[in-house]
């Protein structure tokens, strides 16, 4: 492969705003050093106090190739930052144990702050690369001793020692700025991340909170139905007037769920995940408020309910208030379908939070089909996502659900 080739393959590796920067770069670099030539500038101590070597631009060819290799090598720092450095310190070392009358700093100063910027995690800065450095920083000076005949001055030791420093300290700069600012991006993406990652989770249990709602008030209105039309029909022959008031409750127990349906569906419409705010049109949601009405539809379907309540009802908090009477709604539901046809509920508010407690007998066979389904799954999930419990007991003449809610339906 021919040096064109390669040298266009080199240079179509980057940005071209890096090859324009690199070239840029060589050029200030290569126009700096023949300036410092030329004038004279950066001389060596045993001629510069002599005014007839200053500004007498003595610049042969093999000046010039110096200068050439102080420099060009810049173009290709990218691929090789140690071997670029290493030429071009090479370089000036040659130039200063010559004896020429300036010192070419530029072009390794450049090489060095390239070399240490531009390190990484894949390319850091190891023993060889220190080894490297000192030992052309060693070179360097012992040229430059030896082209003073052994009397060199303080600024020549020190000039290119302070350069390299100097050279390095900023290029440790940049990289440090460069990485806190890649840390900050990083910080920045893995933000965003957690924030839709949590947008998602709260969409999950936004949606599970309605599925369990559908479940639970579609659940107890078609068990109330499917009661009341059955009793209907035994009693259409008999006691018409009877038959005609259950049909009434149905019409009007299917007219409240589709409403309560359409209140759960609607706020997949008009709320975002954690968005609380009620439009002029919204109801509350049901709770112990509608305690009485709840009975009252189970005894007019033939579920003979009777309720106990101890201790002051405090204001419980709108999750909580909700959590109960869902739950309650289900174990009546449950009792309606599986149960000899009552139930005992009782309430209990402590200091800290509300017992519910609903026990109903059971038919033969009606523990075990009472003990599964998803129902007492949901209610479960009620309980313990506000900091509560739940406890399901079933025997072989009875069927006992026992929840605990905090007031404030905070999690623990």
């Amino acid at each position: 492969m021919s040096s064109k080739t390669s040298a266009y393959r080199l240079f179509a590796a980057r940005p071209l705003w890096g090859t324009l920067f690199d070239i840029a770069l060589t050029i200030a670099v290569l126009s700096g050093s023949l300036v410092l030539l030329a004038h004279g500038l950066g001389l060596l101590p045993h001629r510069g106090l002599d005014p007839a070597f200053a500004g007498s631009g003595d610049i042969d060819g093999l000046a010039l190739v110096l200068v050439g290799c102080s420099a060009l090598p810049l173009l290709v720092w990218r691929r090789f930052p140690l071997g670029v450095f290493a030429v071009t310190a090479a370089a000036g070392a040659l130039f200063a144990g010559l004896d020429y009358h300036s010192t070419l700093v530029l072009g390794p100063a450049a090489a060095l702050y390239l070399l240490t910027a531009g390190r990484d995690r894949l390319n850091p800065w190891t023993w060889h690369t220190t080894a490297v450095v000192g030992g052309l920083g060693a070179a360097h000076v012992g040229a430059t001793i030896a082209a003073a005949d052994g009397t060199p001055g303080v600024a020549a030791l020190c000039l290119t020692p302070l350069t390299w420093v100097v050279a390095w300290f900023a290029g440790e700069r940049t990289r440090l700025r460069r990485e806190q600012i890649a840390e900050l991006r990083a910080r920045a993406v893995r933000a965003e991340r957690e924030a839709e990652r949590e947008r998602l989770l709260a969409a999950t249990e936004e949606r599970a909170r309605i599925a369990r709602d559908l479940h639970d008030s579609a659940g107890h209105a078609i068990s109330v139905i499917a009661v009341r039309a059955g009793a209907a029909r035994l009693r259409h022959h008999r006691d018409p007037d009877r038959s005609f008031q259950a049909l009434e409750a149905i019409e009007e127990l299917a007219r409240q769920t589709v409403e309560e349906i359409d209140q759960i569906v609607g706020t997949l419409r008009t709320e975002g995940p954690g968005d609380n705010t009620e439009g002029p049109g919204d109801k509350t949601p049901p709770g112990l408020a509608s305690l009485d009405g709840l009975i009252a539809r189970h005894s007019a379907a033939g579920l003979r309910v009777t309720l106990d309540a101890s201790g002051p009802a405090p204001a419980l908090g709108g999750p909580a208030d909700q959590a109960v009477y869902r739950i309650l709604q289900e174990a009546l539901t449950n009792a309606a379908r599986h149960g000899a046809g009552s139930a005992h509920v009782e309430l209990t508010f402590d200091a800290t939070d509300v017992g519910l407690t609903v026990t109903n007998p059971v038919r033969a066979n009606g523990a075990r089909r009472h003990s599964g389904g998803h129902g007492l799954i949901g209610m479960r999930e009620r309980a313990t996502l506000l900091g509560g419990s739940l406890d399901v007991e079933p025997a072989c003449d009875a069927f006992r659900v026992h929840a605990r809610i905090p007031y404030g339906g905070h999690r623990p």
